[in-house]
């Protein structure tokens, strides 16, 4: 007998009357406990679960999002504070823009955050972002700093 294979008897449940029922008769209890060895590995997703992955954070390419920028504290304010971005790009593409606007050199830095709480990852979604995160004029609202702010 294979070692990797949980024999009925090595169950930590007490033996019942209908376990030795199911036993003689050939059907296991679901109750068994199985090992991480002896269970089922999925090889592949279902087709259905595939496909909504596939589409989950997929905006078309012409959807933009709209972005509101707000100075907190020294940073200097943006003569237009609102701009528009595809909704399919990252988050690294808002921090880009920024940068230019506000005419950083490469060793300046500056800090954003999501509705003054958060400080999103470069590779983050905007249109996800956007959907999350919007304020009640549609409007994706992003603080930045020269100094780190907010935690």
């Amino acid at each position: 007998m294979d070692p990797d294979i949980p024999s009925p008897s090595d169950s930590p449940m007490p033996d019942t009357d209908s376990d030795m029922n199911n036993r003689a008769s050939g059907t296991a209890s679901p109750e068994i406990p199985l090992t991480l060895s002896a269970s089922v590995m999925l090889a592949d997703l279902p087709r259905d679960a595939t496909a909504a992955l596939a589409s989950a954070g997929g905006f078309p390419p012409q959807l933009k999002v709209v972005v509101k920028f707000k100075a907190v504290g020294s940073a200097p304010a943006l003569q237009q504070d609102v701009c528009k971005i595809s909704a399919s790009r990252k988050f690294e593409e808002v921090v880009r823009y920024l940068r230019r606007k506000l005419r950083c050199r490469e060793t300046d830095s500056v800090f954003l955050y999501v509705n003054s709480a958060f400080a999103p990852s470069l590779d983050e979604v905007v249109g996800n972002l956007h959907q999350c995160f919007k304020n009640s004029h549609d409007q994706l609202v992003v603080a930045y700093s020269i100094t780190p702010a907010f935690g």
